[in-house]
């Protein structure tokens, strides 16, 4: 592509963005009409031509290279858009893992996972799916992590003994609050190192089409709907620091995401020596950003005219911003994640099966956000090989999650995937562009600290948001299913209703269970105290089990909606053949029945459920 091909592009992707016509040229203060014009002559036959093309109505496809420029800010928009989902693993995390009071730990596990996550979408993009599509820690381990950790050998130690978070820390009391934390986060490490071989397996053999047939609506609805469904405590507990500023914050993202969603604000852009205003999308993009600013704005405001209460006894301390501020003074400048930094991953089989299944909610997860993906970025339907391929490097990603230590795994993020269709650049180059970014701010110890000091009721109120969000999109499941049907309703209500009653029985009697062999007794407690595993179980059971048609259950118009528009993709697959050795598949033939690389079969047809 030239340079010209570049501007031409760049300047629809500012009218993309709701460009009006008041572009003017400061150099000569002139207000002729005639030297107010966007873009060059040929910029709308440019535009004519995308229009015309397979892809719709897109700037940038997957295969094109934009500007570096362009890669930057577009990479950076991305990172923004995962940040708060990312964000909030650890900040769950915190307390179960007891490192509640110790803000070191807290941003280094910050830092961790954005590192993380940053290499993972590199690996996804490059070597996965190539899709441009981002990975980061996902919701889906966090509830059997929790389980795991209500376990009464991990239990946190009495708090009374934990120093205050601005007291002089001695070595000794160092190392051992950072070993109280340490053996919990080996246990996880060790979890999801372990069950990630599933998906790894899952991907490398092809199984996951065999596995998908017997999955339906109705067995993913109640488990992504309980996972947003269980965090209900976690979300309370930070909000009921201070309901008002969690009040607040949800009214800001509502505010931005919805009732200003189609404001555009004027920017300006200089270009061919003018200076030009468009108009851009920035509420709606950065909503969730824009809302925890604001409140977080507003806790600061309140602290330093001394609003807010200043004894920690008192109701609305926590809404605070001078809380943590140890945690940004005693942050390293630069802090690199390394595997075994933890120490070395301990491994228990009851621990294990209890995050297999949250390694299949994830894959079941992200095979639609592939589709979604290639829809949006002007690819055809990814073919069998490529899913496999996708769902093996996501599993090598979990497992490097869980060297590196991040507490969680990854999964692909579905609301980066709505971006493409907001700024019409499916580029691939700029969801590398921004695992980079992840990468290089995830080394800055004192950039991941800084979000410590974002009080509990503002996190809260993130949390209401983004869990009623998870659970409503287990909810959109349903649309595929018939919903008149009495045996489908049956299944829905009893699934969804188990898993929250089963779980919230057996915490509140831990003793239950003894049957002798303790290793059985935990793998019992693991599984029957995480929601979506209960939910998602009898859906599964039950949905496979009670006669149905495929069209009362919802799998037949869940496929045709999973494979529609694929008659209008004309393009080829090259896209999803693996960089710098497609001629070396293609010269051995033996390597074609491997079901993640590319063979004939798969060039001409894209996969089917």
């Amino acid at each position: 592509m030239n340079p010209t091909q570049q501007d031409q592009k760049l300047d629809i992707v500012l009218r993309n963005q709701g460009v009006t016509d008041s572009a003017f040229q400061i150099s000569d203060g002139s207000h002729d009409p005639e030297k107010t014009i966007i873009a060059d002559p040929h910029a709308d036959s440019v535009e004519e031509g995308l229009d015309s093309r397979p892809e719709g109505n897109l700037i940038y496809s997957i295969n094109d290279r934009p500007p570096w420029y362009l890669c930057i800010l577009l990479g950076f928009q991305h990172y923004i858009l995962a940040f708060g989902g990312i964000l909030a693993i650890p900040l769950i995390l915190a307390e179960p893992l007891c490192i509640k009071e110790n803000n070191v730990a807290k941003s280094q596990l910050i830092s961790t996972i954005f590192f993380v996550s940053g290499m993972c979408t590199l690996l996804q993009t490059t070597l996965g799916t190539r899709l441009p599509i981002l990975q980061g820690g996902t919701f889906t381990f966090i509830t059997p992590t929790l389980a795991i950790l209500a376990l009464p050998k991990w239990r946190c130690p009495d708090t009374g003994a934990t120093p205050h978070p601005n007291a002089t820390n001695s070595a000794a009391l160092l190392a051992d609050d950072d070993e109280v934390w340490k053996v919990r986060m080996r246990e996880i490490q060790g979890a999801i190192l372990m069950a990630s071989m599933l998906q790894l397996v899952l991907g490398l053999s092809g199984l996951v089409g065999l596995v998908l047939r017997f999955i339906g609506p109705l067995a993913i609805a109640p488990t992504i709907s309980l996972i947003g469904l269980s965090l209900f405590i976690q979300a309370g507990q930070k909000s009921g620091a201070h309901w008002g500023i969690a009040a607040l914050t949800v009214c800001l993202i509502l505010l931005f995401s919805q009732y200003l969603s189609k404001v555009n604000l004027p920017l300006i852009a200089y270009k061919d020596k003018k200076w030009k205003v468009f108009q851009y999308p920035l509420f709606k993009l950065f909503s969730a950003l824009f809302g925890m600013c604001g409140a977080w704005l507003v806790c600061f405001l309140l602290t330093y005219f001394n609003a807010l209460p200043s004894s920690p006894d008192e109701y609305g301390y926590m809404a605070r911003t001078d809380i943590n501020l140890n945690a940004v003074k005693s942050a390293s400048w630069f802090y690199v994640p390394y595997p075994g930094q933890w120490g070395l991953p301990t491994v228990s089989v009851s621990s294990v099966l209890g995050m297999m299944a949250g390694v299949l909610a994830s894959t079941m997860e992200s095979i639609g956000d592939y589709y979604a993906c290639a829809r949006l970025s002007g690819a055809p339907p990814p073919p069998r090989h490529a899913i496999n391929r996708g769902i093996a490097v996501e599993g090598v990603g979990c497992i490097l999650a869980a060297l590196w230590g991040t507490g969680n795994g990854t999964t692909s993020y579905s609301q980066n995937i709505a971006a493409l269709g907001i700024t019409r650049v499916g580029s691939r180059l700029v969801l590398q562009t921004a695992g980079l970014l992840m990468i290089i701010l995830g080394l800055f110890g004192k950039f991941s600290a800084v979000f410590i000091t974002i009080p509990d009721p503002v996190i809260g109120g993130m949390f209401l948001v983004m869990f009623g969000m998870v659970a409503a999109v287990g909810i959109s499941c349903l649309q595929y299913v018939d919903l008149n049907s009495s045996r489908n309703l049956l299944i829905l209500g009893f699934s969804t209703f188990t898993g929250l009653v089963l779980p919230t029985w057996f915490h509140s009697n831990p003793g239950t269970i003894n049957t002798g062999i303790k290793e059985l007794d935990q793998l019992i407690m693991i599984l029957f105290t995480t929601h979506m595993f209960i939910g998602g179980f009898f859906g599964f059971v039950l949905d496979n089990t009670i006669p149905g048609t495929e069209k009362e259950r919802g799998i037949k118009n869940w496929r045709k909606t999973v494979h529609e528009g694929s008659q209008i993709h004309v393009t080829d697959q090259s896209c999803y053949n693996l960089p710098f050795c497609t001629s070396f598949i293609q010269r051995f033939k033996l390597l074609h029945y491997l079901p993640f690389l590319p063979s004939v079969k798969s060039q001409e047809l894209g996969t089917h459920l």
